[in-house]
């Protein structure tokens, strides 16, 4: 039996049945006993409860707990203990047991720095009230302090949960319960603090001050107290906070910069007047150390772009676009037909940027490429690029980083001996010499530097220019330049006890670094020798991964193939990178969603060098498995696009029929190739072994392996003439027992009765998908079903619902870094306001046509547009109502099911153009296109169209054909 205090007394049957306990004084007297379960509570107590106006009577009290026995039965005995009386439940069948668990329990998941799990356990603990506690409780001492005490334990659980959500980014969201938390309780600090960080993040500097005033001046009238140290450093911290976000900024430098302070001032002086500048010469010569430094002396927005992880010169757009804080897709599956290129010179056509291209000698054609269509439709970008040879691009200023002088290199082999032997001494013609023989490159004298913790000055002489005269032999095919920087490498090298060697060489498959677990099992070592490593130069350790220096990775790379285990060492490398995504994902559905899609992104690189050796390997099971575990975080990160190319390779390995086991598998690797140019050929040819193998996995009693895979089905087919299929397959996963699966499957089951006309019934789907989402902390998901519910708030009417859940959809997404579906809820924000609020409109339009040109965004900026279109014509200028439906329309994809909504209203839009200039029959061919649009997901009812946000006399005009 259960058992509710937290408002009036009720009990309910394991059935759910509930137990009729009659009247007040019974209510009283359970309620009383429910406050403490297990407990004894004086008779005297309980007797003045059932009747505080008159005297205690032991006889009364008798009979009512006679007649609560009664009700009870044997599931909840009433025990007569000394002189009081208990009641044995146990304590998690009350509520406000219960509650009180939980409360504890979520605000030691926020002391452990666990937001996702406080806030899933507070939120489940704040749903358990029903109003006032201890309702039916008298106005008697004991009650009041019983009832005083839950309500403050609830105010307290409150402030928990939005903390915890505040710290998953929910800020905008959390700002109306703030305010009128703040609003009953004036006085509460925590409560106004919390309210200042939320309204700070969602950027409202100002009123979040405004707050903190407020607060001070109810503290002074109303106590005369002054605000707490907390809350006056979180006023001072809010102040001197900058919440604007930024590119990937040059890293920061651990030594000092010696010997080039010229070339500073020589290179940032020309590259304000030019607008590339490429720093050029051999490796090893400081030109990533000097474009730091120029890059610090510039005044304009800089972006730090480091190539060297880039292996494959196609995807330089994608490294750019993270670069600059923008995702490949967002919220929806798809990127619109638009290129990552596309996206980047929309994000650039008009911002004042130096963007520095770091290390391009390796992909220097692709980067060249790339450089010179960037200059020529961005105006206000410079570049600073480095390579080991010119870019070769019109316009291009080169400037040849040389060696050190002679007096500059001896400060620096000086500078970082220091650093590693205290005290350090030496005559300067021998560190002279050291430095002449290392041709004055800066990273060799820091190599050679750090030797000095092992070796004394004269033997580190005396090994050099041995090493040095046998690398200067060599081949003379190779570049002078890169012999000189072997000869280092090779010395560094061969110092190395074979373990290290070993080590060292196999770390050569890290394209982006490892943890010390990560490299211990890939490279078979131990901490001891990464360590060792380490304070030798060969690795170098940030934000607790190691790293290896290019040019040392690539040394130890050749090493790696020469001794015949690369390819075992490389196969390790995918096993990991496959574990650990396999790992994470569950993760990526719960409430710790946003910390795994930060360990991900630290393995970004290694994930996608670890697909593109499987598919070169033609290891096709390996291949498809990281695909498949790696889909859902490139989803929601925005980064499917990187692995198009390596999908379709393998899909031409591979054929028409998956391997066996691995029929789900291989459906996500057709839908991953079938998001890039070649897509509808890929769609046409795999689409039919796809759907089989995918119907295979998820039509039985066991669930699929990659839930994932459902949403992906759907979205790509919604936009196909026939989605019935796909809509059905996953509909019918409701039941499933993976709570993600099942709020997955009813909101997709939510366009059923939607396209059909049943409103009311898709409402009710897709508010249990949102319930779904939200109960396991999912961010993404929540935000995709709250858009639905906000449509079909718009869609009935009620404006101010839409835009509530529009905001909490847009907080989501916020704390999701999405750009480009921040600019998809603005404009669905302004089509909720534009009928009461023109002004307001606008403003969300022209933000997001704003936010989607950061994001490169095509779908973003005709959405927009679609919007201010429709403004135009409401304020009587169709001409430029017509110029704005149509540049929209260029922009939209036709077959991706994410532009139909925007292009019908486009299509009704122009529709209403042709009328207004008395052209009836261009107005029905519009209609007519409008109508087809729509039907493509089956919104052929005037319901439909009323939820895509149509006006109503575009409905009957387009539902009419």
């Amino acid at each position: 039996m259960r058992f509710g205090i937290l408002g009036d007394t009720r009990a309910w049957r394991d059935d759910g049945a509930e137990v009729p306990l009659g009247g007040p004084a019974r209510r009283a007297l359970l309620a009383l006993l429910l406050s403490r379960p297990g407990e004894i509570v004086a008779a005297d107590r309980l007797a003045d409860e059932i009747d505080p106006d008159g005297a205690p009577s032991a006889h009364a009290l008798q009979s009512q707990v006679s007649r609560l026995r009664a009700v009870l039965g044997p599931e909840a005995p009433i025990e007569r203990a000394g002189t009081g009386y208990r009641i044995v439940v146990a304590p998690d069948d009350v509520d406000a047991s219960r509650f009180e668990r939980l409360a504890r329990e979520g605000r030691a998941a926020l002391r452990d720095d666990d937001a996702g799990r406080a806030v899933a356990l507070l939120r489940e603990a704040l749903s358990l009230w029903r109003g006032a506690a201890l309702a039916d409780l008298g106005e008697g001492e004991t009650a009041r302090a019983a009832a005083v005490r839950l309500e403050e334990l609830r105010l307290g659980a409150t402030e928990d949960r939005i903390e915890g959500e505040l710290r998953l980014g929910e800020h905008r969201a959390a700002v109306p319960e703030l305010r009128e938390l703040v609003g009953r309780h004036p006085l509460r600090e925590r409560a106004a603090g919390l309210l200042m960080r939320a309204l700070f993040a969602a950027g409202g500097p100002a009123e979040a001050l405004v707050v903190f005033e407020e607060t001070r001046r109810h503290l002074a009238d109303e106590l005369g107290a002054d605000p707490s140290a907390e809350l006056t450093a979180l006023h001072r911290e809010l102040l001197s906070a900058d919440p604007s976000p930024s590119p990937v900024a040059p890293p920061a430098q651990l030594t000092a910069f010696v010997g080039r302070e010229e070339d500073v001032a020589e290179v940032a002086g020309l590259l304000r007047v030019a607008r590339l500048v490429t720093l050029v010469g051999p490796g090893g010569v400081g030109k990533t150390r000097l474009s730091v430094e120029v890059a610090g002396a510039m005044a304009d927005e800089v972006c730090f772009v480091e190539l060297a992880p880039s292996r494959d010169g196609a995807g330089l757009p994608q490294t750019l676009l993270a670069a600059l804080g923008l995702r490949e897709n967002g919220l929806h599956l798809g990127g619109g037909g638009q290129t990552p290129l596309d996206r980047l010179i929309t994000a650039l056509s008009d911002r004042v940027l130096v963007l520095v291209l770091d290390n391009c000698e390796h992909v220097v054609e692709e980067a060249a490429a790339l450089t010179a269509r960037l200059l020529a439709t961005c105006p206000r970008l410079r570049v600073l690029a480095t390579s080991r040879e010119p870019l070769g691009v019109i316009g291009e200023h080169l400037r040849q980083v040389a060696p050190l002088d002679a007096e500059a290199a001896v400060r620096l082999f000086t500078d970082r001996a220091h650093a590693v032997r205290r005290g350090f001494t030496a005559d300067p013609e021998v560190v002279r010499r050291i430095c002449a023989a290392l041709d004055d490159l800066p990273l060799a004298i820091e190599l050679a530097a750090a030797r000095l913790r092992t070796l004394h000055l004269d033997d580190l002489a005396a090994r050099l220019d041995d090493r040095l005269g046998v690398a200067a032999r060599g081949s003379r095919g190779t570049d002078e330049r890169h012999r000189t920087l072997r000869s280092v490498v090779a010395w560094s090298w061969d110092l190395l006890p074979a373990a290290e060697q070993e080590a060292a060489r196999r770390f050569a498959v890290f394209a982006g670094g490892a943890t010390a677990e990560s490299a211990a099992l890939v490279c078979g070592t131990d901490a001891d020798t990464l360590e060792s490593l380490l304070d030798k130069s060969l690795l170098e350790l940030a934000g607790g991964r190691y790293r290896m220096l290019e040019t040392i990775r690539a040394y130890a790379a050749e090493r790696l193939d020469e001794s015949g285990e690369g390819e075992s060492v490389r196969r390790a490398h995918a096993r990991r990178l496959l574990d650990l995504t396999r790992s994470a994902d569950p993760h990526l559905r719960r409430p710790e969603q946003l910390e795994w899609l930060t360990v991900l992104a630290a393995e970004h690189g290694d994930l996608l060098a670890a697909v593109r050796w499987a598919v070169e390997a033609r290891e096709a099971e390996t291949a498809l498995d990281l695909i498949a575990a790696a889909t859902h975080y490139l989803w929601i990160r925005g980064a499917s696009a990187s692995i198009v190319p390596q999908a379709a390779t393998l899909l031409e390995v591979i054929g028409e029929e998956p391997p066996a086991g691995r029929g789900e598998e291989y459906a996500l690797a057709v839908l991953a190739a079938a998001s890039g140019a070649a897509g509808r050929w890929v769609w046409r040819r795999h689409r039919a072994s796809a759907e089989k193998a995918l119907t295979a996995a998820w039509s039985g009693d066991e669930p699929g392996r990659h839930p994932v895979v459902l949403l992906m089905w759907m979205m790509r087919n919604a936009g196909e003439g026939d989605p019935q299929g796909a809509f059905t397959l996953v509909a019918s996963q409701c039941d499933r027992a993976d709570p993600w699966v099942r709020a997955a499957a009813r909101y997709v089951s939510g366009f059923g009765p939607l396209g059909a006309g049943d409103t009311a019934e898709a409402e009710r789907v897709f508010a249990a998908a949102v319930a779904g989402f939200r109960s396991l902390g999912e961010r993404w998901g929540t935000a995709l079903a709250l858009d639905a519910l906000a449509g079909m708030a718009g869609a009935r009417g009620d404006r101010a619902a839409a835009i509530a859940l529009t905001d909490e959809a847009l907080a989501l997404t916020e704390s999701l870094g999405a750009l480009e579906d921040g600019a998809d809820l603005l404009v669905n924000r302004g089509d909720h306001l534009v009928a009461d609020d023109a002004a307001a409109a606008r403003a969300d339009y022209e933000k997001a046509a704003a936010l989607a040109r950061r994001a490169g965004s095509a779908t973003g900026r005709a959405a927009a547009l679609r919007g201010l279109g429709d403004l135009a014509l409401a304020e009587g200028d169709p001409a430029e109502a017509g110029r704005l439906y149509g540049e929209a329309l260029e922009l939209l994809d036709p077959h991706w099911v994410k532009n139909i909504g925007n292009r019908v209203r486009a299509l009704a839009g122009l529709g209403r153009v042709a009328e207004a200039g008395g052209d009836h029959a261009a107005a029905r061919a519009r209609y007519r296109e409008a109508a087809e649009s729509a039907g493509v997901m089956g919104a052929a009812t005037p319901e439909a169209l009323r939820a895509m946000g149509l006006p109503e006399p575009v409905v009957e005009a387009v539902s009419a054909r």
